[in-house]
């Protein structure tokens, strides 16, 4: 029988004015991005330590929801690697081009670790939903922990030095062209689920930035059915309904 966590940290709307940087479509975008991905993987060590070693069922949820947030994270950094950074120093003042580097390659640095503990998670997960002990789950709990604190000094440096240097100097059409050339293996019904963590918390402003920077057919298929969808992937994740 899957146990439910009585009651996870159910995240709350932000306002606008929590963020220093200027409000840009870019920046409100790295915002609620990165901060789903942070709820998400402390969540993820909340409720596996409450979870039934032994119940496949539930544990399949659970390491299912890591490898999603896995892939997220790890394809959003190829982005930001291919994509993003290189518009950036393209748009930057010669003055602050050095700076940037800088910047750019410590970031560089912490997205390598990172990837590399997202693959030590995709293991565990699997020694868990194979073996279902105590200790296996155990150790799948601490790994979600130990990536949610690399995770948030990973993107608190990179919100730090340089996001910042996106809402001043990257151009709206070069964060257009960003979009436009960006690839993504998610499935349809995966791209919702990330749609609804990233809406959930987000500010008023951000939420309207989101919303705004879908296609019509995304944003008919986020109403029709794709609030539907995530609402019931979260309950059955958490046990609660999402706070909006």
């Amino acid at each position: 029988m899957t146990a439910v966590l009585a009651r996870p940290t159910i995240p709350t709307p932000r306002t606008s004015e929590e963020y220093a940087p200027r409000n840009s479509a870019a920046v409100a975008y790295q915002r609620v991005l990165h901060q789903a991905v942070r709820r998400e993987f402390r969540l993820l060590a909340e409720l596996a330590s409450w979870a039934p070693a032994d119940d496949a069922v539930r544990t399949a949820d659970l390491t299912a929801h890591a490898d999603l947030l896995a892939r997220i994270l790890m394809q959003h950094q190829a982005t930001e690697r291919e994509l993003l950074w290189p518009a950036l120093y393209r748009s930057l003042p010669s003055r602050v081009q050095d700076d940037a580097r800088e910047a750019i390659g410590f970031w560089t640095s912490r997205a390598a670790l990172l990837d590399h503990l997202l693959r030590d998670l995709s293991t565990v997960a699997r020694q868990w939903a194979v073996v279902g002990t105590i200790a296996t789950r155990n150790a799948f709990a601490r790994a979600c922990g130990r990536l949610a604190d690399n995770i948030d000094a990973h993107l608190s440096a990179e919100e730090r030095d340089l996001l910042p240097l996106v809402a001043r100097h990257l151009p709206n059409g070069e964060w257009t062209a960003v979009c436009r050339s960006a690839t993504t293996t998610l499935t349809g019904r995966e791209q919702l689920l990330l749609l609804g963590l990233a809406l959930e918390d987000a500010s008023a402003i951000d939420r309207a930035r989101l919303m705004a920077g879908l296609s019509p057919s995304a944003r008919t298929a986020w109403r029709v059915f794709g609030r539907h969808t995530f609402r019931a992937a979260v309950v059955r994740l958490r046990g609660a309904p999402p706070a909006a």
